[in-house]
């Protein structure tokens, strides 16, 4: 018996991670909107979130790679993004928010493509939005 909960101890201990989901509310602050403005370096289509990763320069001139989490793909995809809407070298603004941790980590709501477009990267417990920034953008 205890040759087996030994066992069992060093398979959950050495197995593969597990990539846990977590509610916005654990990881984002919904007070802080932000605009991000700037240059897509990379996008990354996996589950469950689509990345999009972007320089973005202060009023200093100083660039700083933001990573920018999304919906799941296939709810992109539902809402009619296609892995060309956005791709490396586009300039682009995001609305998010800000990660409670303060790193340049955050949660896209709405973002402004190169032609002016908005789309919106929706969320689960609003799937009729608007389209435009939710909350007053500072």
């Amino acid at each position: 018996m205890i040759a087996r909960i030994a066992l069992a101890l060093v398979v959950v201990a050495t197995g593969p991670p597990s990539q846990a989901h977590h509610s916005f509310a654990a990881e984002f602050d919904a007070s802080k909107l932000i605009v991000l403005h700037g240059v897509v370096t990379k996008v990354a289509w996996m589950n469950p979130h689509v990345y999009i990763w972007v320089d973005v320069s202060d009023s200093a001139g100083t660039v700083t790679n933001w990573a920018v989490e999304s919906a799941a793909p296939n709810y992109l995809v539902r809402l009619g993004w296609t892995k060309q809407t956005l791709k490396a070298g586009d300039t682009v603004t995001i609305w998010a928010y800000a990660a409670k941790d303060r790193t340049k980590l955050a949660k896209t709501d709405v973002v402004t493509l190169p032609d002016g477009r908005y789309v919106t990267t929706g969320h689960a417990e609003d799937e009729a939005s608007s389209g435009q920034p939710r909350n007053k953008v500072d």
